[in-house]
C-alpha cells in the first residue's frame, strides 16, 4: 500500500468539506496482477499489470456525487473535491444515501492472514501453468487442450470517512486452472478444474488439479440423453455452491428494498430443512473473501444467515438498511466510482452427516449434476431452469454420463428439499457440500 494513501484520503475529505460538502468518504485501491497461459506444451502469454485508483464520494444534504481518478498529480487531486461538490449540487436527492454512523464503525481489525509476503516469479507461474496442463494432458483419453493457466494478484485498499473512520486491508491470491478435451469429432467432451488460495503454501498442487480435470473430462465420454422425468438430483460441490449463491442474491438488502426477490416475505420463516445452517464469515482466516471491515468501514462479524432452516437476516449496507428501517449488517462492498452495495463474504453451508455415497445409495434413478449452463434463474419468482450435464444414477450407483438435459424447479422448493452431504471443502468464496434435491424435473429426450 502506498504509504501516503491514508493521509491523501483525509486531505481529500477535508478539501471536500471546505468546498461545501456536508460529509464525504474516500477510497484508495491498488492492484498488481500477473498471469501466464500455457497451451499444448507451449507458453502463450505472460502478462503483468499495476494500477492505482482513488474515488471520492461527497454529500451535499441528501445529494451525492462520485468522482474517481488514476491521475495522482497535485493538480488533478486538487481539482477533485471541488468538481465532486459541484456535481453533487446538480444531482437529485437520494433520501437513503448515508455514511455509516460513527457508533457502527470498526475500531479493531482482526488479523486474517490474507497477504503473502512474496510475489511468485514469472518462472514459477510458468511452471505452475505447464504442470497443470501437463498433468491433464497425461490422462489417457485426453486429446486436446484449451490451455492451462496460473496467476497471482495483490490488492490493497484504504478507506477514510468524515465520520472518523480510517482503515486499510490487503490480500493476495494465487490460482491455477486448466480446461481440456477428450474424444474426437462430434464425440468430444470438455471439462475443467481450478484451485485458488490466499497463500502460495496453501495452493493445491498443480499436478493434482490437472489430473482431476483430465479424469473429469474422460469420464464424460459416451454421454447419453436422459428421459424426461421427476427424479432426485445430486449437485456436485462445484455446482451446489451456485444454489446458495442464488440465496445470497435473494437476501441482498437492495433486492429486498426494491421488492424483486422471491424471498422478500420470508424473514423468520423456515425455508430450508431444520438441519440446515448457512453462515457468512468475513473473518475466516485466509478466506478468499475475508475482510476486517466492510466497504463503509462498518465492523463486520460471522453471521448465521440460515439457522436450523430459518432465514435470520438480510445482507445490508447502510442505504438498504435505512430504506428497510433496519441497521446495516456490515455487508457493504464498493469500488471507487459508485455507491456501496450489499454483498456476501465467505458464504457457506455447514455439512450434513451422510457421505456423498450414502446420499446416493437409495436412489433408484436420479441425476448427478457436474456442470450447469445458461442463466435460467428468475430471482423475482425463484423459477429455476438450467442446462446440465453429469451422470445418471441407477440403483444407488453412478451408471453412465448424461448431457443435453435441462433441470427445472423453483428455488423455494429446491431449498426445502435439500439435503447436504458431509464433504464441505473451502474452494471458492461461496461453498457448499454435495447436495441432494428431491423431485426435480429433468427434461431430456
Amino acid at each position: 500500500m502506498n504509504p501516503i494513501a491514508e493521509a491523501l484520503l483525509q486531505d481529500l475529505i477535508a478539501a471536500a468539506k471546505k468546498a461545501g460538502a456536508d460529509a464525504a468518504d474516500a477510497l484508495f485501491v491498488e492492484n498488481i496482477s500477473s498471469s501466464v497461459s500455457y497451451r499444448l506444451g507451449n507458453l502463450e502469454d505472460v502478462e503483468r499489470s499495476e494500477s492505482s485508483d482513488i474515488g471520492l464520494r461527497v454529500f451535499v444534504g441528501q445529494k451525492i456525487a462520485f468522482v474517481s481518478t488514476t491521475d495522482f498529480s497535485k493538480e488533478a487531486l486538487a481539482a477533485l473535491p471541488g468538481r465532486a461538490v459541484t456535481m453533487a449540487k446538480l444531482a437529485r436527492e437520494d433520501k437513503y444515501a448515508c455514511l455509516a454512523p460513527r457508533e457502527r464503525l470498526a475500531r479493531e481489525f482482526p488479523f486474517l492472514d490474507l497477504e503473502d509476503s512474496e510475489e511468485p516469479s514469472a518462472e514459477l507461474l510458468v511452471e505452475r501453468a505447464r504442470a497443470v496442463e501437463g498433468a491433464a494432458m497425461a490422462v489417457k483419453g485426453i486429446t486436446n487442450s484449451e490451455g492451462g493457466g496460473a496467476s497471482f494478484s495483490r490488492s490493497a485498499i484504504a478507506l477514510a470517512t468524515s465520520e472518523g473512520f480510517v482503515g486499510r486491508n490487503a490480500g493476495t491470491s494465487h490460482s491455477i486452472g486448466v480446461a481440456v478435451l477428450a474424444g474426437e469429432g462430434t464425440e468430444m467432451e470438455r471439462d475443467y478444474e481450478s484451485a485458488a488460495s490466499r497463500r502460495s503454501s496453501d495452493l493445491e498442487a498443480a499436478e493434482a488439479v490437472g489430473k482431476r480435470a483430465g479424469e473429469r473430462t474422460v469420464a464424460r465420454l459416451g454421454a447419453r440423453k436422459a428421459k424426461s422425468q421427476n427424479v432426485p438430483v445430486i449437485f456436485d460441490p462445484r455446482e451446489s455452491a451456485g444454489l446458495i449463491g442464488h440465496l445470497a442474491g435473494a437476501i441482498s438488502g437492495s433486492a429486498i428494498a426494491r421488492g424483486v426477490s422471491f424471498l422478500k416475505e420470508s424473514m423468520g420463516q423456515e425455508i430450508f430443512a431444520p438441519n440446515i445452517t448457512i453462515l457468512d464469515d468475513p473473518h475466516r482466516v485466509r478466506g478468499l473473501r475475508s475482510k476486517p471491515f466492510d466497504g463503509e468501514g462498518v465492523a463486520n462479524q460471522k453471521t448465521a444467515v440460515i439457522e436450523n432452516g430459518v432465514l435470520k437476516t438480510w445482507l445490508l449496507d447502510c442505504a438498504s438498511a435505512r430504506q428497510l428501517g433496519l441497521q446495516t449488517t456490515g455487508h457493504a462492498a464498493r469500488g471507487t466510482s459508485g455507491p456501496p452495495h450489499p454483498s456476501a463474504t465467505n458464504f457457506y453451508m455447514l455439512p450434513g452427516t451422510l457421505t456423498p455415497d450414502e446420499l446416493i445409495a437409495d436412489i433408484e434413478e436420479g441425476f448427478y449434476v457436474t456442470e450447469l449452463m445458461g442463466m435460467g434463474v428468475n430471482t423475482v419468482t425463484g423459477d429455476y431452469s438450467r442446462g446440465a450435464s453429469g451422470f445418471w444414477i441407477e440403483k444407488g450407483k453412478i451408471a453412465y454420463p448424461v448431457s443435453e438435459v435441462t433441470i427445472a424447479g423453483n428455488l423455494k422448493d429446491i431449498y426445502r428439499r435439500l439435503t447436504p452431504a458431509s464433504d464441505l471443502v473451502f474452494r471458492y468464496g461461496i461453498n457448499a457440500p454435495t447436495c441432494r434435491i428431491e423431485g426435480m424435473t429433468v427434461a431430456g429426450s
